[in-house]
């Protein structure tokens, strides 16, 4: 037997969520079965928990985008019994059952081995959000932004992605400009290597101009919406701004081709849940090695199963700061 935090659906279509006991032939099919040690929380857990289920598609089901833990058992000959592993994205705690559990059952493609110097509730106040930070910085270099280049800016900065990444740019060497819009986050960003303050209202106003003064080097941007369509008028000549979230919507209000065209500016995708092997690999390597681990310890919060329903419904309303890692033996 094991504890999950179980969602249901009710014959009206209202969910509940709750704390249950298991057995593990409750599991889904997978290559590998994993004791879940810590799990996280981000927004699409969010959904998954809220009212009408969100993400989720069918019920009973267990949540939890993210986890990390060691392997209990294995039919695939590239992990074995002891082996600490990491899982993000690939629609789990969607689709397939999550991290929100003492066990989890995936496919063997879906983990990544945990790097050494990394514990598994390290992973997991970096999970999705930190890994999708990783990868964003990781494409903004891989385009040519190096220290130096000039002040690069990260929207939505006191959530998980915008946490993450200041202090990952900071600690690379860069300037780092941090937007927020939530009173008494300033000491919070600057913790976090965040050499400059940007209020949201600074950039959140919709403007009909084609271009903007040249401010940034680079951006990580978690927001999207009015936000990103300000910004990437203000991008310098041949800048990148590496696209995360819609936090802010999914239309860029007020964009015109203009920056792409009379500026050259790039618009980079990042996904995080399709990801193939290598490049998540890659991003986890980079977290090990530049991830300030004492800046991290200022980003977490310890929750538990217990816990997660409340908080759940507190990161949809933007009322949770860093990141949240969830002690599921707790």
């Amino acid at each position: 037997m094991f504890r999950a935090l179980v969602v249901e659906k009710d014959a009206e279509g209202k969910t509940r969520a709750a704390v249950q006991d298991l057995s593990e032939d409750r599991l889904p099919e997978g290559d590998v079965t994993v004791a879940v040690e810590f799990s996280t929380l981000n927004y699409k857990d969010g959904l998954c928990l809220g009212s009408g289920g969100g993400l989720v598609r069918s019920w009973p089901h267990v949540p939890g985008i993210d986890f990390a833990g060691v392997v209990q058992q294995s039919a695939d000959p590239r992990y074995k019994p002891g082996d600490r592993v990491v899982l993000t994205g690939w629609r789990v705690g969607e689709v397939h059952w999550g991290g929100y559990a003492q066990r989890a059952r995936v496919k063997a493609d879906w983990l990544v081995p945990l790097p050494d110097g990394l514990s598994t509730r390290t992973a997991m106040a970096v999970g999705t959000a930190g890994m999708a930070a990783m990868l964003a910085v990781i494409a903004l270099e891989d385009q040519g932004l190096k220290p130096g280049d000039g002040p690069v800016l990260v929207t939505g900065a006191s959530g998980g992605v915008g946490s993450v990444a200041t202090a990952v740019l900071a600690h690379l060497g860069h300037e780092v400009a941090a937007v927020t819009g939530r009173p008494g986050s300033e000491d919070y960003l600057r913790d976090l290597g965040a050499s400059r303050i940007v209020p949201r209202e600074d950039l959140s106003e919709v403007t009909r101009k084609p271009l903007e003064s040249e401010i940034w080097a680079g951006c990580v941007d978690p927001v999207a919406g009015a936000m990103l369509g300000r910004v990437l008028k203000q991008m310098r000549y041949g800048a990148s701004v590496a696209a995360v979230g819609l936090a802010g919507g999914a239309a860029i209000e007020g964009a015109l081709i203009t920056p792409f065209i009379l500026r050259g500016v790039n618009l980079l995708g990042i996904d995080s849940v399709m990801q193939p092997y290598e490049a998540r690999l890659r991003a986890w390597q980079r977290i090990a090695s530049d991830l300030p681990m004492d800046r991290l310890k200022g980003m977490i919060r310890s929750a538990t199963l217990e816990d997660l329903p409340g908080l759940g419904a507190d990161i949809l309303k933007g009322q949770v700061q860093g990141r949240v890692v969830v002690d599921v033996n707790a």
